[in-house]
């Protein structure tokens, strides 16, 4: 066996279709686009959500409800992430910058701080918001919390 001789196992290849190229090739006439009409044209690109002349699925559903241009989005951080965190590095203050340092926020965002798990040493924390039962578990043990 030699380079010039190398070629791709019998029935792994395939010829492709040569559209439009006389009838001998089996496409020729009008090229596999039927007859007439704007798809059979060249330039032709259908519009996004197009059915055909059916009504289209975003025009048959209603319109519904709002968007609020008032809106805040917090990126959600529980209690057994500051644990870990806070016995990971040996912190006593857990602030955004932290958490950025850390990979679980991004510096834009709005952190709010969530009861889920358990606090066991003070932690002085830092965040834009904190739901009730998060403050109460932080303070609980003697920890400390500021909003931003």
């Amino acid at each position: 066996m030699e380079l010039n001789n190398l070629k791709p196992a019998k029935g792994s290849t395939h010829h492709d279709k040569r559209i439009a190229r006389g009838a001998g090739s089996g496409h020729g006439g009008t090229a596999t686009r039927g007859h007439k009409g704007a798809q059979s044209r060249s330039g032709y690109s259908r519009k996004l959500g197009f059915e055909g002349g059916q009504m289209p699925l975003q025009r048959r559903l209603p319109k519904f409800g709002f968007t609020n241009l008032k809106r805040v989005e917090f990126k959600a951080i529980n209690l057994s992430t500051l644990e870990e965190l806070a016995a990971k590095k040996s912190l006593q203050e857990i602030t955004i910058e932290t958490l950025v340092a850390a990979g679980f926020v991004s510096s834009n965002d709005k952190v709010k701080i969530l009861g889920n798990g358990q606090l066991t040493k003070a932690l002085s924390v830092k965040a834009h918001a904190f739901s009730k039962s998060a403050e109460a578990a932080i303070t609980a043990v003697g920890g400390s919390v500021e909003k931003l």
